[in-house]
């Protein structure tokens, strides 16, 4: 990031928010090369969840109460499983290749395996 750390809001100092950014803008570049008849369908969806995960996790660094916190953090997650069953449909459509797919789905599950702590770390308080 560009920005001094004292110019960020919170989640920004996240790597797990970092990365969800990352992860968001990889799968626009993806998606770019699909159908334009999949414009509204998954394109749409992966889209929309790609950002889903990084907009929950700024959320839920608001929240003042864990609980709260934690519910954000498993919203993201889910968000990561739709991702995850997307591009295994886009994949079978031949949208995308596996090795696409594979990495895609190993940011997913280190973002998966972040959620999980940053969810642990909000009930634990």
């Amino acid at each position: 990031m560009t920005e001094r750390d004292d110019e960020l809001f919170g989640f920004e100092k996240l790597e797990a928010w970092q990365l969800a950014a990352e992860f968001a803008h990889a799968v626009y570049a993806l998606t770019k090369g699909f159908p334009r008849e999949e414009m509204f369908g998954l394109t749409s969806q992966l889209r929309r969840a790609s950002v889903s995960v990084g907009a929950n996790i700024a959320e839920g660094t608001s929240r003042t109460s864990g609980k709260d916190q934690a519910r954000f953090y498993e919203i993201a997650y889910g968000s990561l499983n739709e991702i995850v069953t997307m591009l295994r449909i886009a994949q079978r459509e031949s949208f995308v290749s596996q090795r696409q797919v594979e990495t895609l789905r190993a940011d997913a599950a280190k973002l998966c395996r972040m959620l999980s702590g940053l969810r642990r770390s909000a009930t634990d308080r």
